[in-house]
């Protein structure tokens, strides 16, 4: 498994701005080893965040996505002290979920 994703988020006026980074190696499989040898495909096909039962973000990603990808967006009828969750799955069939809460509008 990997390491859990960095989720910030914080609340101004009911709208919520969330940045997230996503640790993942997000292999596209045409890259080569030092002995020439492919690497296989490994990378992120689906991405979800929850407010609640509200999913407020999908994306499905494929093989061009960089490394540890970085995402931002914003959604409206968020408060400070609700909590988003966040889940991947891979090509291989892995999965995280990890979960953060809405902090107040920032100084």
């Amino acid at each position: 498994m990997t390491n859990p994703m960095r989720i910030r988020a914080d609340v101004r006026d009911g709208v919520a701005d969330v940045r997230m980074q996503v640790p993942h190696p997000m292999e596209s499989g045409q890259r080569k080893d030092d002995k020439g040898a492919i690497i296989p495909a490994h990378f992120i096909t689906r991405l979800e965040v929850h407010h609640g039962e509200r999913l407020v973000f999908g994306a499905d990603f494929g093989p061009s996505v960089s490394a540890n990808p970085f995402l931002r967006f914003r959604f409206k009828g968020a408060a400070a002290g609700d909590r988003l969750v966040a889940r991947w799955v891979d090509s291989r069939g892995d999965s995280r979920s990890d979960e953060a809460v809405i902090a107040g509008a920032p100084a």
